[in-house]
Order: C-alpha cells, then structure tokens, then sequence
C-alpha cells in the first residue's frame, strides 16, 4: 500500500474514532503533499512523499524549538506531538553501525578524498537514507570523516 494511499485511510479511520487531533494532522500531511503535486504538476511518487513528510517533521523540529525558547510550553508540547504522530509514517531510522558503514561505502565509492568531495558523498548517502536519517546530523558526520 502507498503511503498516500495510507494516510488517506487512517484519516478516514480517525475520522469514524473521533480523534479530532489526529485528523487535523493528517489532513495537514496529505494537503502538503496534494500542493506540491499541485505546484510541480506530477504524481509525487513514495520518496518524494517520504520527502515532504520529512520537510513537515523538520518543520516542527524548529517551531518547537522556538516555542520552547519564548516559553510556549503548550505550543511546544503540540508540535512535538504532530512530530511523533507523522514520524509513525517515516520507515525505521538507521542504527549508529549501518549510518557509518552508509558512509564508508558512499565515500569509497565516490572516491572522495577532501571536504571539497562532499556533495558527491551526500548525493549518494541521501538517495540510500532518505527518511531514515537527519540529513544534518549525517553532514556533520560526512564531513568529520572527510576531514580526517
């Protein structure tokens, strides 16, 4: 089954539970994925929704971090909870040894020697960890091993 097709479904079994908050976020997730479809004028195929999933996830990431910092505990408290509820749809994320030997493997394979040989790296590390992986903690890592 499509993620699409997945959040569609448990919008409609929220929806027959009551689960108001649960709705809303849904709706939220699939609306986002509805505009880029809408914007870019294509089918979003899995990881491009995997995609914008995540960009909500990061999204929230910040305004939590925000609300926390002005002292909205409440605001915080809610935007951790869409967090949890659309990282539910995210696949497993990768342990410590399988981002490492990700790495390795992308840094043998593209040949990188220095810093400057980054962007050919994290091309390779992204298609293979997309949505199981912080793309910024995995850069801070790429380039710690390149500057070694």
């Amino acid at each position: 089954m499509s993620l699409k097709t997945q959040l569609n479904d448990d919008v409609k079994t929220a929806l027959r539970a009551g689960d108001k908050p649960r709705v809303g976020v849904l709706r939220m997730a699939l609306a986002a994925i509805k505009q880029r479809e809408v914007d870019e004028r294509i089918e979003l195929d899995e990881a491009q929704v995997l995609a914008t999933l995540e960009k909500m996830i990061k999204q929230r990431r910040e305004s939590a971090a925000q609300y926390e910092r002005g002292n909205r505990e409440d605001l915080a408290a809610r935007e951790l909870a869409e967090i949890e509820l659309l990282a539910a749809y995210l696949p497993a994320p990768l342990s410590e040894t399988e981002l490492e030997a990700l790495i390795e493997a992308a840094v043998s394979e593209s040949g990188a020697t220095s810093v400057r040989d980054m962007g050919k790296v994290m091309g390779l590390v992204k298609q293979r960890a997309a949505g199981r992986a912080d793309m910024g903690q995995v850069s801070q890592r790429v380039k710690a091993r390149l500057s070694a």
